[in-house]
């Protein structure tokens, strides 16, 4: 039988300044973390400190460990690392054993009786891209940084949210193997599901140390076995299950999971095992052209969705931190904030199997790009082997999950080529397309036919049509982050919306632990450090000022407001889109995480706590969700009814003056059936008219407002309530319109977190806001974090 020797004891790191100087290395890890361990640089993610350690990713560095023999008489001994970042030679005493390039791929290397120094040479990413670089011609890029010539996380490089800390080093386990006779090296599960029956079909590759000898694998699913000879070094054995239950995305069905156990035996002996879960689900995905283009619907298990999706980037600019626990905790809050799909992005890596468990446990849909992202990628060798065999290597590891629904060639490549004047600056050169529609579909067909595949997002399905065309895809829709308000998300019906956003600073206690004794203001030292976005604060002012009068040298009030700004402009894209399914099947908001401590598009900061925008997602994707929005020469009430049960109810709609008057009045019943949008006429002499009037829908606990002037212009009245402590928690209680009410509860202890964001509360409502962490409440301290829109002065 296989056996297995982790190899994560007793690793060194040497230091390249030639001394010979040596410290403790942590494996997994990468030398960052190690220096950071041993005090030999500062925290990067505090302050300026990222400028301070740049000259890391510019050096090579050595990893040594001892080897120590096979513990057990077996036939071959294998060394395996899972993961290598990136460029490296690893040598046995001296003696070479290969050189690796790449990040995403894993490696193994016969070390049959052979024992003793164990060294991982890295060579700086940087020298390997300008070596690339230097053979295949200079390629353009989003980003001055030269990610595109070397297989490594992209990101790690830098970008509008990220700081540049080029990494390396043994960044996933590595471990001897050994083992006789045979053992298994590939398994390629397809799962399907038909009228009820589940079928696994395992196509099984094995390696061998005696080629005579007769081999059997047998697979075991749902209580049925199977058995099938390995013929060479291949066998397929396939299973059927009947009556099997489905996998389902979360809140349509329950997440079935089977495990899904393989044995390879000579006769009797068992050489080899593998075991991972699978789910039986159908995934489809509608791309055929109807009255508005061509549309982009995922389909599961028959079921068609309105995808509620975000994007995902690392957790962590140095991933081997991330842990199973951390991976778990950040995508429950996903599923709790609504979302049913979760897009790895193209910037970032091929996960770990933490990642994807947990998503096949919470019912959250995968759509993982291949990392490609925001440059040409040159298709010359060694990127090109390196590309194939990366892709063939992952699409198998990541096939068993049925979670994962969905390959993408890209980012933004392909509307790069079109739009960013790479097609000029190429003169002819090659710059990806070849992998995204060629080498990946291809590979995709052959090797995992049971998932769709899409070259790229944006990608309009063919180059008839712009790459960005909103009426056919996907479409990234930043515009209006970039360059206009974000009220003109109404001015479109895209068929999906895969990327969109708005920024806001992190948390208060977020800023404070990552800016230690600054004072801090929008244009202090550290906010504009920790801010990478091209012209980021511009635009963050921009748009505040078209809703808000910007406040001057107030940071506590600037920060409020840009965080409801950053909640209403995602609300304003949200509501639209949903409100015209099936036209537009999707949203995936950008983003949901971040990787460090910044002002940044993300619902949840580097330190794991939720903005405002994260609690508004808990209300925007929701099964029901209740909006108001212009159609024709007046307004309508949309109810947008996303479960399987049929939605009955009555709107009460209220005319109102925001000194708390009701102009007018009236009820109207509606019908939602499952999975569809009721719309509800608002009546001419309801529709508010001027700066002070304002419009309220409720229907069955929920409310939709719609304030037809910007804030700058109403006339609030200054806010009044009433705030008193509760177990766990506070209840403030409304004397006047209070909008947009926030407890800010990281400034009442670091390790507090509210179980709300905004609320809008009516003269004389009462909100009752949970509140954990908060060692020592008191109703002062309270009303002092709390905030709310102000009449502009």
């Amino acid at each position: 039988m296989r056996q297995v020797t982790p190899l994560t004891e007793g690793w060194i790191l040497r230091h390249p300044d030639g001394s010979g100087a040596t410290l403790p290395a942590t494996v997994p890890g990468c030398v960052h973390t190690d220096l950071l361990a041993a005090g030999l640089i500062p925290d990067p993610f505090l302050g300026l400190n990222e400028s301070e350690v740049a000259w890391v990713g510019r050096r090579d560095w050595t990893y040594e460990t001892r080897l120590p023999p096979a513990p057990v008489a077996q036939e071959q001994t294998d060394l395996v690392f899972d993961g290598l970042d990136t460029v490296a030679e690893i040598l046995l005493d001296g003696r070479p054993l290969g050189r690796v390039r790449n990040m995403h791929r894993s490696y193994r290397f016969d070390v049959t009786g052979l024992s003793g120094r164990l060294v991982v040479r890295f060579a700086s990413a940087y020298a390997e891209a300008d070596a690339v670089r230097g053979k295949v011609g200079a390629r353009p890029g989003a980003y001055a940084e030269p990610y595109q010539y070397v297989r490594k996380m992209a990101c790690s490089f830098g970008w509008d949210w990220g700081p540049t800390l080029v990494t390396a080093g043994i960044w996933r386990p590595v471990r001897l193997e050994h083992w006789s006779t045979a053992r298994i090296a590939r398994v390629r599960p397809l799962v399907t599901v038909e009228d009820g029956t589940g079928r696994v079909e395992v196509a099984v590759d094995v390696e061998r140390t005696r080629v005579e000898a007769p081999l059997t694998v047998e697979a075991s699913v749902g209580g049925v076995r199977a058995r099938a000879e390995i013929d060479g070094t291949r066998g397929t054995v396939r299973v059927e299950v009947p009556d099997v239950r489905l996998w389902w995305p979360r809140g349509y069905g329950e997440q079935a999971l089977y495990e899904l156990e393989l044995t390879l035996r000579q006769g009797d002996e068992m050489l080899d095992g593998w075991r991972r879960r699978i789910g039986f689900r159908t995934v489809e995905l509608d791309t055929s052209a109807d009255a508005h283009g061509s549309g982009f619907t995922l389909v599961v298990n028959g079921e068609r969705l309105f995808t509620r999706g975000v994007n995902w980037i690392p957790d962590d600019v140095f991933p081997s931190r991330i842990t199973r626990e951390r991976y778990r905790r950040r995508l429950d809050q996903a599923a709790d904030a609504g979302v049913d799909l979760v897009r790895v992005w193209g910037g970032g890596i091929y996960e770990s199997e933490d990642f994807y468990d947990a998503c096949d446990e919470l019912g959250l849909l995968v759509w993982q790009d291949f990392p490609f992202a925001c440059a040409a990628y040159p298709e010359e060798q060694p990127l090109r082997g390196e590309v194939e065999a990366e892709a063939r290597e992952n699409v198998v590891r990541l096939m068993p999950h049925p979670s994962l629904v969905l390959w993408n060639g890209n980012n933004e490549n392909l509307w790069g080529f079109r739009d960013w004047d790479w097609e000029r600056q190429l003169a002819g050169d090659s710059w990806g397309e070849g992998y995204y529609l060629g080498v990946l579909p291809r590979m995709v067909a052959e090797l995992d036919p049971t998932r769709p595949y899409t070259a790229g997002s944006p990608w309009s399905g063919s180059w008839r049509h712009h790459p960005n065309d909103p009426a056919h895809g996907t479409h990234h829709s930043w515009e209006v982050w970039n360059r206009a308000d974000y009220a003109d998300y109404r001015r479109e019906v895209p068929r999906f919306v895969a990327e969109f956003g708005w920024q806001a600073p992190p948390a208060y206690a977020t800023l404070r632990r990552a800016l230690p004794g600054e004072e801090l203001a929008a244009d202090s030292p550290g906010m504009l450090h920790h801010q990478k976005a091209d012209d980021g604060n511009g635009k963050l002012e921009r748009g505040l000022a078209r809703h808000f009068a910007v406040p001057e040298g107030d940071f506590d009030r600037w920060h409020y407001l840009t965080q409801v700004n950053q909640a209403r402009a995602v609300a304003a894209g949200i509501e639209h889109w949903r409100s015209h399914w099936p036209v537009c099947a999707g949203t995936v908001v950008w983003q949901l995480n971040d990787c460090w401590p910044v002002t940044s598009w993300a619902a949840i900061d580097g330190d794991g706590r939720e903005k405002p925008l994260y609690h508004e997602l808990r209300r925007l994707y929701a099964d029901r969700l209740v909006t108001v929005r212009a159609e024709g020469d007046g307004f309508v009430v949309a109810a947008v009814n996303q479960a399987g049960e049929d939605w009955r109810g009555r709107v009460r709609l209220r005319r109102m003056s925001v000194d708390g008057a009701v102009i007018g009045e009236a009820g109207a019943a509606f019908e939602a059936e499952g999975r569809t949008v009721a719309r509800v006429r608002v009546p001419g002499e309801l529709v508010p008219v001027g700066a002070k009037e304002f419009l309220v829908a409720d229907v069955d606990g929920l409310r939709a407002l719609h304030f037809p002037a910007p804030d700058r212009e109403i006339p609030y009245p200054r806010p009044e309530f009433e705030v008193a402590l509760v177990p766990g928690g506070i209840t403030v209680t409304a004397r006047t319109l209070v909008r947009d009410l926030l407890l800010q509860a990281d400034r009442l202890d670091p390790d507090a977190r509210a179980d709300r964001g905004l609320v809008t509360l009516l003269p004389g409502e009462q909100v009752t806001i949970g509140v954990r962490g908060w060692k020592t409440p008191d109703p002062d301290s309270a009303r002092s974090a709390l905030y709310c829109v102000e009449p502009t002065r």
